[in-house]
């Protein structure tokens, strides 16, 4: 079934401008898949989706083309993150990350590689991550995963 989705998911992302989740759970219950919001989620995180922009200057889910080593990546993500950063919290839909001094933008390089839902951007300075987020929830979740690699 999950072989399936994905194919599924593939091919709706090539057909229409898909720009967020709930629209790509839209339209795999529409084609009969019995998914939840976190299924979805998962199945773009597997794909390596990210989100580009199209002809018409919006967002879309793609493939990427760039295939990457998903547990180089992680690995590379837990040592440069877990050894940048110093608090994390939260204003809002704003999540704010401090750093060691010189490995904000480090940290903020490997935090963008990993394309996280619901993050509209980044911005790094000297020893400070801004994370803007869609909602108050996703900077709050986002800041419980986060704290973790505090040491």
């Amino acid at each position: 079934m999950k072989k399936a989705r994905h194919k599924k998911i593939l091919s709706l992302i090539s057909e229409y401008n898909i720009d967020r989740q709930e629209v790509l759970l839209d339209y795999l219950k529409k084609e009969g898949f019995k998914v939840t919001q976190a299924t979805v989620s998962r199945d773009i995180k597997e794909l390596n989706l990210v989100k580009i922009v199209s002809s018409n200057g919006e967002y879309k889910y793609a493939q990427n083309t760039i295939v990457e080593d998903t547990k180089a990546t992680f690995n590379r993500f837990d040592y440069i993150f877990s050894e940048s950063i110093k608090t994390v919290d939260y204003a809002m839909n704003t999540v704010v990350i401090k750093c060691h001094t010189a490995m904000a933008q480090a940290a903020c390089e490997v935090f963008d590689s990993l394309h996280w839902d619901g993050v509209v951007g980044t911005l790094a300075g000297e020893n400070t991550i801004f994370i803007l987020v869609r909602t108050e929830e996703i900077a709050k979740e986002l800041c419980e995963k986060l704290r973790k690699y505090i040491k």
